[in-house]
């Protein structure tokens, strides 16, 4: 059959039938369409000229055929058999000059033509074959040779990319943005790393990625996904694939062999076997946190995408401080408790972190020192702070938030962790992550804290630290004193020097519970 459609690597370096009769040389020949349509669309690799009656068995598919029709069979049956012969070889168009030899194409060539879907054109007046034939070869030639430009400018791009050492989704937004289409980088248990698509298609694209790439990946499910391993030295670490979009001059297939070539660069040259799940995962977490999301629905579909299941999941936000885990060991701890874990987005001092656990399953204290365990590092030094239990991803961006703002009032550790402070023991703190962004809170806290603010700036003075260590231990000025590192006559001064600054009685119940909502409102809002 004739060829009608792309290359199999999407580039478009060879001109279409339709484009070839548009050229001078052939509209000089008053070009008449006997059968057209789909067959138009089919590439011309060639030009051959011929009228002889064998001519089929010297095609290697693609050409064009030029032909005055001179040693054409006469019987109608053989001039069937003559096209079949044609169209089975794989000639993209046959061209018959009329005038010499034939008044008119015969009936037999245009209905076995159609019946192929081998186009066909009648030349009503008589040209220079050699004519058309140099047009169309000046043509292929000059496309060729555009599309050897294009994939070296490809080639170029990503080298750069590679040896500046730019992070996978500055790679994946490079591939995207030369395809003009979604692309995304998965990891070999098909979870998405970077995913560069449009907002409008996000939702669609990832929702059930897991389940649509496996049935890809087997040639069951999507057929015109690009699936490009990226390994090297043996290793494979994960696939990039480009999702559908317009032919490529230099190839689709070659612009993600390209990206998945820059990507196993950064692999080996990163070292860190974590690198994709630092960035892909902690980006992802840094977007959920400040908000910089649209519609619940893409979003949603991004995070299971990347691994985290929602839809049926008991949520926790999580922050550990102590410890420095990478996304990666956060998950394989999270795993053990048969559940995943979205971690990498710096909170303070700690790791912030989006748990999915079973609903069946608690997030007891042995849970959560089980979980805090599995980060590494010395465990009398581990503080996790809990947000509540939640189901869907509002409440668990709430939790998440709840378990930000208690980690940022979390006193040092002592001997004898993992320890484990929850939102549920504190309801003045989930009470100042529900009224966070009311700017009446905002203002209050502000306006009570004012002074030593002030005093701090000017002086680099530690007046709100040694405020709050005298309100985590109300009635205990000794102990106030020793979280704070000062010794009791410094920290008396200190006190003293905080009650003249704010004109208030520091005993007084009424005005240390103000004061702790002011310092709660300013570790939420400025950490």
């Amino acid at each position: 059959m004739p060829q009608r459609t792309e290359r199999p690597d999407g580039a478009v370096s060879l001109p279409r039938v339709r484009e070839v009769l548009a050229l001078s040389a052939v509209q000089s020949g008053r070009p008449e369409v006997l059968v057209g349509g789909p067959p138009l669309d089919a590439l011309v690799r060639w030009v051959h000229v011929s009228d002889s009656p064998g001519v089929a068995r010297l095609l290697n598919g693609g050409e064009l055929l030029l032909s005055t029709g001179s040693a054409w069979p006469d019987d109608p049956g053989r001039l069937s058999e003559f096209v079949g012969e044609l169209a089975r070889a794989g000639l993209s168009c046959l061209v018959l000059e009329l005038g010499t030899h034939h008044a008119q194409v015969p009936d037999a060539v245009v209905e076995t033509s159609r019946d192929a879907g081998l186009a066909v054109i009648a030349l009503h007046r008589e040209v220079k074959f050699v004519a058309i034939t140099e047009a169309v070869h000046r043509r292929i030639i000059d496309d060729q040779s555009a599309a050897l430009r294009v994939r070296e400018e490809v080639r170029s791009r990503f080298t750069a990319l590679a040896l500046r050492g730019a992070p996978a989704d500055d790679i994946v937004a490079q591939v995207a943005h030369v395809l003009s289409a979604p692309v995304v980088l998965e990891t070999l248990a098909h979870d998405v790393v970077v995913a560069e698509v449009p907002a409008a298609i996000e939702e669609e694209t990832l929702t059930r990625w897991e389940v649509r790439s496996r049935l890809a990946h087997r040639g069951a499910g999507e057929q015109d996904w690009l699936i490009v391993p990226v390994e090297a030295r043996g290793t494979r670490w994960g696939h990039l694939i480009a999702l559908p979009g317009p032919p490529h001059a230099a190839g689709r297939v070659n612009v993600v062999e390209q990206g998945a070539l820059a990507l196993s660069f950064g692999r080996l040259t990163e070292g860190g076997a974590a690198e994709w799940g630092r960035i892909g995962r902690s980006q992802l977490l840094d977007r959920l946190v400040r908000g910089r999301f649209g519609a619940r629905g893409p979003v949603t579909a991004r995070v299971e995408a990347a691994g985290l299941p929602v839809e049926g999941a008991q949520l926790r936000g999580v922050v550990a401080t102590g410890v420095a885990p990478d996304p990666q060991v956060a998950d394989e701890a999270a795993r053990r408790l048969g559940g995943r874990a979205l971690a990498g987005s710096p909170a303070g001092s700690g790791v912030a972190m989006l748990l999915s656990l079973p609903t069946r399953d608690g997030f007891d204290d042995d849970t959560a020192r089980a979980f805090a365990a599995g980060l590494g590092g010395d465990p009398d030094r581990i503080v996790l702070s809990v947000g509540s239990a939640a189901t869907g991803l509002d409440a668990g961006l709430a939790s998440l938030q709840e378990a930000i703002d208690l980690a940022r009032g979390a006193s040092a550790p002592y001997a004898g962790g993992p320890h484990v402070r929850r939102a549920e023991d504190r309801p003045l703190a989930r009470l100042i992550t529900a009224l966070r962004d009311d700017h009446r809170v905002i203002e209050h806290g502000e306006r009570m804290l004012a002074p030593l603010i002030d005093y701090d700036l000017a002086r680099s003075g530690d007046l709100l630290d040694v405020l709050e260590a005298m309100l985590a231990h109300p009635g205990n000025r000794t102990a106030a004193a020793s979280a704070s590192h000062l010794s009791r006559s410094v920290f008396y001064q200190r006190i003293a020097l905080i009650q003249e600054l704010l004109g208030a009685d520091l005993d007084d119940g009424e005005v240390q519970t103000a004061l702790h909502l002011a310092l709660l409102v300013r570790r939420a809002t400025v950490g």
